[in-house]
């Protein structure tokens, strides 16, 4: 029989609930349980993140099935080295949708539907679902406790844990420990608090993860101790680490692993190999090299999540540390000298849009390594057609469609398998033989997942190879235009891609082109 492990936060969001519980994933997997998978239940209205603006809610990750989901499930997908599908995800609005649509079949025969017990039926059908593949089920609750749109959500787990039995349910709750700089101390209160609001809904935590910038006293663990019921051994510190690969060992020292096993039997001993290999590379980073990320939504590093993933990765490759520098699109932009590099993400809108493209001709002109993602390789293939081709106007259908030469267009994208004219989730592309993009997979076919709307037209595939930027990756079914590259007698690294090649990075194999491109900032780096 599947056991579920939920994990909670309180005083504040954001504390790394994600992390927390792929972290938990991973230290199972060490435990020899490679049955596991993690679910998200966000209880925003939403039906998806999809719609939402990455300045308030971060990343939106793609799965391989085309589903628009939290940015955790990146956290999940990396940290387990598996792939997350749309039953890994959802939302009060998803689940609402349902409920409804349930209501409106007359399902519920008539009966008043309310939220005990058809919403909260709903909920726990998702997290039962699958349960016959999985011996574990990770559930993170989103938000904190106390937010009224998750009320149903904790209600849902009080009864799930009646009725499956409390020896097949854990609960694990994440707080923050508030450091008073003018008395030096860290303050509990807040913790008892969030620990009584769960109480009060009938949830009792097994395990109480502890967000702290300071060690933890034999104090403090007593006073937690005292007012939470739990063993001193049940408090498990999670200090602030300079990599989130650090954490799963951060919570094997505490002995959360010890936990586990005790918890649900387990007799399997622990094998850390993996995970102590990538953290030696992570401490054995002695030298660094700054990137520029132009984009969008620089205000939250958190709309980039994955893009700055890939890069830590394909740095930890190297042995390198990356720093980043934050390049705003919506404002006039000079170019920094210290940067060994520039890459241009995905994006939506007008906004910053002319801005970028005169950053890129700098890039293009001062043989800059460039790497263009999504919207960044659109840009690049404006700037080339205005700058280098002579069509002054060249421009998008996404920001005007007078334009005399539309480069980038939507047409060919409408009406494919999934999301109406946004393209998404994993395709497959056919590389050329002998191109940079090719060299770089070690292979001619490759999968990679996608979200966009619009990308270049092929009308003008044999004019931007005439001039030296070419075509070199194809969609294999519907012959869309997937990479470009300049020659490199032209430019040493100038390529982009249409799909997100930061969605299939993880620690333990980081993705090809991130360490390409790495690779090449730091030799422009060592030129210098």
């Amino acid at each position: 029989m599947t056991n579920y492990i939920f994990v909670t936060g309180g005083v504040i969001s954001g504390l790394g609930k994600g992390v927390t519980s792929a972290s938990i994933g991973a230290i199972l997997q060490m435990l020899g349980e490679t049955k596991v998978t993690i679910k998200k239940l966000d209880p925003y209205l939403n039906i998806d993140p999809g719609t939402m603006n990455p300045i308030e809610h971060g990343e939106v990750f793609v799965t391989d099935d085309g589903s628009e989901t939290d940015l955790d499930l990146g956290y999940y997908e990396r940290f387990l080295e598996m792939n997350m599908k749309e039953e890994n995800s959802t939302s009060s609005g998803k689940l609402f949708q349902q409920l409804l649509e349930k209501e409106r079949k007359g399902c519920f025969l008539g009966k008043t539907v309310q939220m005990i017990p058809h919403f909260t039926n709903i909920i726990k059908e998702f997290i039962c679902s699958g349960s016959n593949k999985y011996d574990y089920i990770i559930c993170e609750i989103g938000g904190s406790i106390g937010d009224i749109e998750a009320m149903a959500f904790y209600e849902a787990l009080r009864q799930l844990k009646n009725e499956i039995g409390s020896e097949k349910v854990l609960f694990i709750h994440l707080t923050y420990l508030v450091y008073y700089s003018k008395t030096k101390e860290l303050k509990t209160k807040p913790t008892q608090n969030t620990i009584r609001d769960l109480q009060h809904v009938g949830i009792y935590p097994d395990i109480l993860v502890c967000r702290t910038e300071h060690l933890l006293t034999d104090g403090i663990r007593d006073k937690l101790s005292m007012y939470t019921s739990l063993p001193k051994s049940n408090i498990i510190e999670a200090i602030d680490v300079s990599s989130i690969y650090q954490v799963p060992l951060c919570f094997i020292r505490e002995n959360l692993h010890s936990l586990l096993s005790k918890k649900f039997m387990i007799q399997n001993s622990l094998n850390t190999e993996k995970w102590s290999l990538l953290n030696n590379q992570i401490n054995r980073q002695m030298e660094t090299i700054t990137i520029g990320i132009l984009g969008k939504y620089t205000e939250l590093n958190d709309s980039y999540k994955s893009l700055i993933e890939s890069i830590s990765h394909a740095g930890i490759h190297h042995g390198y540390k990356v720093n980043i520098l934050w390049i705003n699109a919506k404002y006039t932009i000079e170019h920094s000298s210290n940067i060994c590099g520039v890459i241009v993400p995905g994006g939506f809108g007008t906004t910053g849009i002319e801005e970028m493209v005169s950053y890129i001709k700098v890039l293009r002109e001062k043989k800059i390594p460039t790497f263009g993602i999504c919207l960044g390789l659109q840009l690049m293939v404006i700037e080339f057609s205005r700058n280098v081709l002579g069509f002054k106007k060249a421009g998008s259908s996404e920001f005007n469609d007078y334009s005399p030469n539309v480069i980038i267009g939507m047409e060919e994208c409408v009406d494919l398998h999934l999301g109406g004219t946004m393209r998404l989730g994993s395709y497959k592309i056919q590389l050329n033989e002998g191109s940079k993009a090719c060299d770089i997979y070690g292979t001619n076919v490759i999968f990679e997942r996608h979200r966009h709307r619009y990308m270049v037209d092929n009308l003008y595939s044999h004019t931007f190879k005439e001039a030296g930027f070419n075509i070199t990756g194809r969609c294999s079914t519907k012959g869309l235009i997937e990479v470009m590259e300049m020659e490199t007698e032209q430019h040493p690294w100038y390529l982009g891609c249409q799909y997100h090649p930061e969605y299939l990075s993880s620690p333990f194999k980081p993705h090809p082109l991130f360490v390409s491109y790495i690779q090449e900032c730091i030799g422009n780096k060592n030129k210098e």
